[in-house]
């Protein structure tokens, strides 16, 4: 069947936005299209159906494809637990936490677990568009690569580049690549495109002629800035520090960035609401005296990150926001830091130990080496407003007696302090549906726009897709990837 994958320079050069719309694009047009990733690194990340995780980014290009997501499409996640070392997870479960040097000696194991994945999707649909992951010109990782050149060679996909003009020298990137590669992996490329370009197009026509003929690849396209991408969940933390316009804004909202912080795409509904001003707090800040609500977000790492929280000081700004009537929410492992105690009795983050939580909820949270992978559904339990979500956590939280959600199935999650104040659950994705942001933001007086954000993402791939038709040389990708017999345009 047909494939194409897309490599980038580098990292965050919108490999993951491009993929997501020319998924949606093929979708629209009549193909059955599946996404891939032979290995990705986040700590972002998605349930899916059948309980297993994958990264966030290809979550998102299945709703792209309008398909499910599988384990298939991620076969290999890494999450980073430290500077130099992750948990890795394999066909959606965890296998095991690697240091950064080990697993680059062994990571070529697991290539044929990654083309099994690949095969399967591929016998599934018309088209399987591949991302890669960092960059192909990283000859330093090259041996035992499982994520770009060593997959497209393994499974014979073609490949396109793609250079991000808004960071800079994108000549230099897109030729240099070309010049370090070795003869092999160079004519596994079939061309290069140029993503995020602001301005008029026509000042860089001479710049892609130059990359042309210093490269004999195929000038494929340049895409615009696209405004519409700001809508999709991130995969990557260097967005956080876009935060909300605060003009007309009633409730104040802040998130600390925390240094393993998780699955942060929680908050995209809050940060478009109307009457609400968000913002990521980065470390070396105070939190701001006069939020109305601080949230403690998931983390990959909680006992880490709880010490990170208490060396930014953010615990005595927490707990006098707490004394000044404010509000607090815990997600995930920010639920589980503000419980009386935590415990790793069996070193599942690092060296076992018990740490003191910050203890703002009467909780105590065990860390357990299994680790609860769900789908969830159910009911805010004060307000009623019903929410669609996920569990993706290590660990068992006990003691509440005042719980924040009440699920289908009848159990509970959560707790609530006795005055109301400040409350935690495991649930990611708690705001997406309208009418559990829009009962919560009651709670505060406050109104809310009551939109699904899947229906805000739907719309920003359509959107997207366009502007790629519109950017991108469509029938050349197609006959790159081999679909020119079967195409429907």
């Amino acid at each position: 069947m047909a494939a194409l994958m897309i490599q980038g320079c580098g990292s965050d050069v919108g490999k993951s936005v491009l993929v997501a719309g020319l998924c949606r694009l093929f979708t629209n047009r009549g193909l059955s299209v599946r996404p891939f990733k032979p290995q990705n690194m986040s700590n972002n990340a998605a349930v899916t159906a059948d309980g297993g995780e994958i990264g966030r980014a290809q979550a998102l290009q299945a709703m792209a494809c309008r398909t499910p997501p599988t384990v298939d499409m991620n076969p290999v996640l890494l999450k980073p637990q430290s500077d130099v070392g992750a948990q890795l997870v394999v066909l959606g479960k965890m296998a095991g936490t690697w240091k950064a040097r080990g697993y680059q000696e062994q990571k070529g194991a697991l290539l044929s677990t990654v083309v099994e994945s690949f095969r399967r999707l591929e016998a599934q649909c018309d088209l399987v568009i591949v991302e890669g992951a960092g960059s192909p010109a990283e000859i330093n990782l090259r041996v035992g690569d499982i994520a770009n050149m060593g997959f497209a060679r393994a499974a014979n996909v073609p490949v396109v580049l793609v250079g991000d003009i808004d960071r800079g020298h994108v000549i230099a990137a897109l030729v240099g690549a070309h010049a370090v590669l070795d003869d092999q992996d160079r004519t596994m490329i079939r061309g290069f495109l140029i993503n995020k370009f602001r301005g008029d197009p026509s000042l860089f026509d001479d710049g892609r002629i130059e990359i042309s003929r210093r490269t004999n690849w195929a000038d494929l396209g340049m895409a615009p800035w696209l405004a519409s991408a700001r809508s999709l969940p991130a995969e990557d933390a260097v967005v956080l520090d876009r935060s909300a316009p605060s003009e007309g804004r009633r409730l104040k909202v802040v998130v600390p960035m925390l240094s393993r912080i998780a699955n942060f795409d929680d908050f995209d509904a809050l940060r478009v609401e109307p009457e609400v001003q968000f913002g990521f707090v980065p470390p070396g800040q105070p939190l701001p005296g006069d939020a109305d609500l601080v949230i403690l977000p998931g983390t990959k790492s909680t006992l880490a990150d709880l010490t990170f929280l208490r060396a930014q000081g953010w615990d005595i700004d927490l707990a006098g926001h707490v004394r000044r009537g404010g509000r607090v929410l815990g997600v995930c492992g920010g639920y589980q830091m503000l419980g009386q105690t935590l415990s790793d009795p069996d070193g599942i983050e690092g060296a076992p130990e018990s740490v003191v939580g910050l203890g703002l909820l009467d909780v105590h949270t065990v860390l357990t080496s299994d680790k609860v992978l769900a789908p969830v559904a159910g009911r805010l339990a004060a307000t009623g407003g019903r929410f669609e979500g996920y569990e993706m956590h290590v660990g068992r939280t006990t003691g509440a007696t005042r719980p924040m959600l009440i699920m289908d199935d009848g159990s509970a999650d959560g707790a609530v302090s006795t005055d109301g104040r400040v409350m935690g659950c495991y649930v990611h994705g708690l705001f997406n549906q309208g009418s559990a942001r829009s009962a919560f933001l009651g709670g505060f007086g406050v109104g809310s726009d009551g939109q699904d954000q899947n229906v805000r993402v739907d719309a920003a791939l359509d959107e997207l897709a366009e502007a790629l038709g519109r950017a991108f040389d469509i029938e050349s990708l197609v006959a790159i990837a081999g679909l020119s017999s079967r195409w429907s345009s």
